[in-house]
């Protein structure tokens, strides 16, 4: 049974899809008018675990990321480079998927861009207006938040708290100060559409009400996005859907906890502040994606470093298992396609401990997400595993296929160690004749080096670890295993 938390209820919840069978998620994407960074990796990772479980569960997720391609800080970037606003945005965006698929982010469903979609806004406010929850002054549209007495309780926040926070330059021609923006009055040098109030551009927040409507519908399972976006942002996006329907907009608010460099909030003034480009640039990406994964998607995650170097020893063993893994299944498939063999001592010993990582994995995952437990449990069985592997006791292909399935399901979950796996079925491929090759130039090696032609035999470990082969020399002599 899945249960996830709900920001809106504090507490966790059995999931229960409106459509059996299907979930509707929408997660709010980056504003982009510069480089992504490692707090859109936290965010943007979290949920793609999500969604990967998700399908893993049965479930056909249709997934909706929005891009915000209009607002302040867009205007503003676009004005120091003298570019138009949607040249930057199309540059970024293009950045934005060589980052996250990098990251090996499952693509989103539909990535709707927020002024392609001006009309529908210009409609959904039009309805706000004569449904008297909100009103026009001076080309600008504001929402009426007294008017809507469920305002707030998504971010907990009470309306007479709001009004001294909410004070801005605007608030002199709003009928109270809280009330929030749907259509801005346009100012001079600024990009503007047409509408009935006279030219102007959408407010922040009712992009992503109309967006996630047109594409999942009045009501949605899952809207997802950071914590910094309960208030006010998802609170806004509350009240102006529930407004327009009538009906109960998100059933599950699912926000993932801040990132942290070295223990301090990223900031560009700090020094601390790193795109994802740059960090990948420095480690792999699959590292970054398992120090990710490797803290639950509420709690906040600490950058540093060391933490990198960490996941890095980590990731490396993993990889380790599944290259003896997959070694083994080539042997035990080598060994049965001559004569059958009966269940082994050790194959009674890793079936138990396959479903006990099976049960502890899936009820991790099935509690609110839970990929560190998850993490430990499959961090365990390839512990075990290696153990007997280690013994050379043998085990039959069918049990080592079953664990090669589970692993690889799991690492699909994960987003980990997939492209491992992909290389080491594709060395199954005519595995006689590869491993054949493989092994009759390492045997060309060993006479090099017995010549003493040390030229000769680096110049073939060399192109062998360029074809994504490794020998690693030991006592006993040298071993080969996949990159």
């Amino acid at each position: 049974m899945l249960i996830i938390y709900n920001t809106l209820t504090r507490r966790k919840a059995k999931f229960k899809p409106i459509e059996a069978g299907k979930v509707r998620m929408y997660v709010c994407g980056p504003t982009v008018y510069d480089s992504s960074h490692l707090g859109h990796a936290r965010s943007i990772v979290a949920f793609d675990v999500i969604r990967r479980y998700l399908e893993f569960k049965g479930y056909n997720v249709r997934y909706i990321q929005n891009f915000t391609d209009i607002d302040d800080k867009m205007i503003k970037r676009a004005q120091e480079q003298s570019v138009p606003t949607a040249e930057l945005a199309s540059k970024y965006i293009k950045e934005y998927f060589d980052d996250f698929d990098q990251l090996f982010v499952k693509r989103a469903t539909i990535y709707p861009i927020a002024t392609e979609h001006i009309s529908e806004m210009i409609e959904v406010i039009q309805q706000l207006i004569e449904k008297g929850y909100a009103y026009d002054v001076n080309g600008s549209v504001y929402f009426r938040v007294a008017k809507f007495k469920g305002y707030g309780k998504l971010s907990g926040r009470r309306q007479k708290d709001l009004q001294q926070e909410a004070e801005t330059p605007e608030s002199s021609e709003k009928e109270r100060p809280e009330d929030f923006a749907l259509w801005k009055a346009m100012k001079q040098g600024e990009p503007f559409w047409k509408s009935p109030w006279g030219k102007g551009r959408p407010g922040w927040h009712i992009e992503c009400s109309v967006m996630s409507m047109k594409y999942l519908g009045t009501a949605i399972d899952i809207h997802g996005g950071g914590l910094d976006l309960v208030f006010p942002h998802h609170t806004n996006e509350v009240a102006q859907a529930e407004v327009l329907t009538g009906k109960r907009f998100v059933h599950y608010w699912v926000h993932n906890g801040f990132l942290t460099v070295n223990k301090e909030k990223m900031s560009k003034s700090l020094g601390n502040f790193f795109t994802i480009r740059e960090i990948t640039a420095k480690f792999d990406p699959e590292v970054v994606r398992l120090f990710l994964v490797s803290s639950h998607y509420r709690s906040p995650v600490d950058f540093s470093d060391q933490h990198l170097e960490e996941a890095k020893i980590r990731l490396s063993r993993i990889h380790n298992s599944i290259d003896i893994l997959q070694r083994k299944l080539r042997e035990a498939r080598g060994t049965e396609s001559l004569a059958p063999v009966k269940p082994t001592t050790a194959d009674e010993v890793l079936w138990p401990a396959l479903e006990k990582l099976r049960e502890e994995f899936e009820g991790a995952m099935d509690d609110d997400f839970n990929t560190p437990i998850a993490l430990a449990s499959l961090n365990q069985f390839l512990s075990r595993l290696n153990s007997v592997l280690a013994e050379n006791e043998v085990v039959t292909a069918g049990t080592l296929m079953e664990i090669s399935s589970t692993l690889d399901a799991y690492g699909e979950v994960l987003g980990l160690y997939r492209q491992r796996m992909k290389a080491q079925e594709t060395a199954g491929l005519d595995s006689s004749v590869v491993e054949g090759m493989i092994e009759l130039l390492i045997e060309m090696r060993e006479s090099m080096r017995a010549r003493k032609d040390w030229a000769t035999s680096d110049r073939i470990r060399s192109r062998l670890q360029e074809l994504g082969v490794i020998i690693e020399d030991s006592p006993t002599g040298p071993i080969w295993k996949w990159k």
